[in-house]
């Protein structure tokens, strides 16, 4: 955690899930909260975050479910998450500033590493390769795949190529995160997400309290 000389140092908050479980939502209220109490937090996202990848992320979220293979799927993730971190997420930290961003490499982990076949050991080298940097906090927002599911589709993104798997693949996962989340305890957050906003919205600003400076 960069600091910029006054004291303050910059906190990297992922927040992951499955589609439709309330990231983007709570990511901006978690925003608006920091900014509530002094800080100059970058609210970014993945994939895209920066001009390069946006370009990229319009590939990987619309058209056919089987547009891409999974390991087509990793090194666009990846090439995605590195223009990512160099031009949005490394200088915001290097300037003290914290960055919450909705979805980062775990997302690639559960996504292409797990549910479309048994790909996690090529995700995490490629990850170590070329990212090399994990959130300090990350929140997993967990809740009933079909109402999550039922919630993606019914924004008609046009960005919904993942949604399009079926509820199958949401279960999967559900499941992927969940493990995830009992294997990295000290830097995941599994947060009910099947509630109203404002528990939700509590819940994340408990946790991010006990990592602030």
């Amino acid at each position: 955690m960069p600091s910029d000389g006054t004291g303050k140092a910059g906190l990297f908050v992922s927040l992951e899930g499955i589609d439709g479980s309330g990231k983007s939502t709570q990511a901006r209220r978690l925003a608006e909260a920091l900014r509530a109490q002094g800080r100059d937090p970058v609210l970014t996202r993945e994939p895209g975050g920066a001009p390069g990848a946006e370009d990229i992320r319009r590939l990987l979220v619309e058209g056919d479910p089987d547009r891409w293979s999974p390991e087509t799927e990793i090194l666009l993730f990846t090439a995605a998450r590195r223009d990512h971190l160099e031009r949005t997420i490394r200088p915001a930290l290097a300037a003290g500033r914290d960055v919450i961003t909705d979805r980062f490499a775990d997302s690639t982990r559960v996504y292409q590493g797990a549910t479309r076949g048994d790909l996690r050991g090529l995700v995490d080298d490629v990850h170590a390769l070329v990212i090399g940097i994990e959130p300090d906090l990350t929140l997993i927002l967990d809740m009933d795949p079909e109402a999550a599911l039922t919630r993606g589709l019914a924004r008609r993104s046009g960005e919904d190529r993942f949604e399009e798997f079926g509820l199958p693949f949401q279960h999967k996962l559900r499941d992927g995160f969940r493990a995830l989340a009992e294997k990295a305890p000290d830097r995941c957050v599994l947060i009910d997400a099947g509630r109203d906003a404002d528990a939700i919205a509590a819940d994340i600003a408990a946790a991010v309290a006990k990592h602030l400076v």
